[in-house]
């Protein structure tokens, strides 16, 4: 619950704020609360692990990315730079795809559904969590992404290797423009696998 509620605000700042380094109040409350919540996991989780120790080690990046810097830094009255803030925005952006992680995870427990949730959720989140980088690094610069709807489309269509017409000119939208197709390319056959194992599935 907590990785969908950071994805959601994150989602918030990014398509209404557009300056994802500002940080805005309800924001920046958000991830407090989300980091709170991670950490807490974190530490309870390595309690009762049997190498508590080997668990800190395997799992300190996790730990790295739940740290509210942003909050540390408000309350000690820290003034960030550009370059700081450039970087408290990477760090928050690494804390999305973390959430991804810990939402698929989730939603792909069930093993009945397993496969198929795994292919319709990792395409799902992944294209949208595509487009709100992409509108992010673009909005500002590409005068063909008007809003967060023609991100999305965007997105999706890269995700099904159609490609759209609307062309990045950031370094990050052209990283994500090659990324998605194979994405999409190396989910589809899941979701074939899935199709056929419901006909090769032995009948009762």
């Amino acid at each position: 619950m907590a990785s969908i509620l950071l994805l959601a605000s994150l989602s918030v700042e990014i398509i209404y704020s557009r300056q994802l380094a500002s940080f805005a109040a309800v924001y920046s409350h958000a991830m407090f609360v989300v980091c709170l919540i991670f950490i807490i996991d974190f530490f309870v989780l390595m309690a009762h692990s049997q190498h508590p120790v080997r668990f800190l080690v395997r799992n300190s990046i996790i730990l790295l990315l739940s740290v509210p810097y942003h909050t540390i830094a408000q309350v000690a009255g820290i003034e960030l730079d550009h370059t700081w803030q450039v970087v408290m925005s990477g760090v928050v952006m690494l804390r999305g795809v973390m959430a991804i992680y810990f939402t698929l995870r989730w939603l792909i427990a069930r093993p009945s559904t397993r496969l198929l949730w795994a292919y319709v959720a990792t395409v799902v989140v992944c294209t949208y969590f595509a487009a709100l980088l992409f509108y992010e690094y673009e909005a500002p610069v590409n005068n063909d992404v008007k809003g967060f709807g023609d991100a999305l489309w965007w997105a999706s269509m890269n995700m099904t290797t159609v490609g759209a017409e609307i062309f990045p000119v950031t370094t990050i939208g052209k990283v994500i423009c090659v990324v998605l197709p194979i994405i999409g390319m190396a989910m589809f056959p899941v979701f074939t696998v899935y199709v056929t194992s419901l006909y090769d599935r032995p009948k009762e």
